[in-house]
């Protein structure tokens, strides 16, 4: 006895469930190359601000040649009064783009002044190699904490006696 009902009732109904499971399942796929994209922005942008700190260190070392000193503070970066004129080495204090909050500073035990920054992002980079020149050290590193920007200090300076050194200043690298 026909019901009036076709065969194929319910054929519609399962095409538009298909449909919004394939939106779906392209909008997860999206997201995640979203991330992953970001994520790597963040890691080029990394490299660049460190390398500003590292240049900034290495301008600051280098303007007194007659007595050349390491910055103690990241305020000295922005402000150098060791001129007449006020030097500028860093445009401004960059912000981790990893965290959004501060860098670790890396002191010199020998001279008690910054030699660098690191980020401390938890996790692992993306890039693992492929460096440039300046940034070998990075290559393989586990933790962004791995990846840090030192100004390599000459020779001469990193065997200065600690009786020359104030006694109140912790040692040590770090924070």
């Amino acid at each position: 006895m026909p019901t009036g009902k076709p065969a194929q009732s319910g054929f519609t109904y399962f095409l538009v469930l298909m449909l919004i499971a394939l939106i779906g399942m392209g909008l997860a796929a999206a997201g995640t190359l979203w991330h992953t994209e970001s994520q790597r922005e963040r890691e080029a942008e990394l490299l660049f601000v460190g390398d500003q700190y590292r240049q900034a260190i290495r301008s600051y070392y280098a303007l007194d040649t007659a007595q050349p000193r390491l910055p103690q503070s990241i305020d000295d970066l922005l402000e150098d009064n060791r001129r007449p004129s006020v030097v500028r080495h860093l445009r401004r204090a960059y912000r981790d783009p990893l965290t959004g909050g501060e860098f670790a500073l890396i002191r010199e035990p020998d001279t008690r002044g910054i030699v660098g920054v690191y980020s401390r992002a938890p996790g692992q980079p993306f890039k693992i190699a492929g460096f440039s020149a300046k940034d070998e050290a990075f290559k393989g590193a586990k933790t962004y904490a791995g990846w840090r920007f030192v100004f390599d200090l000459p020779a001469t300076v990193r065997t200065a006696p600690a009786s020359q050194q104030p006694p109140d200043l912790p040692s040590g690298r770090g924070r």
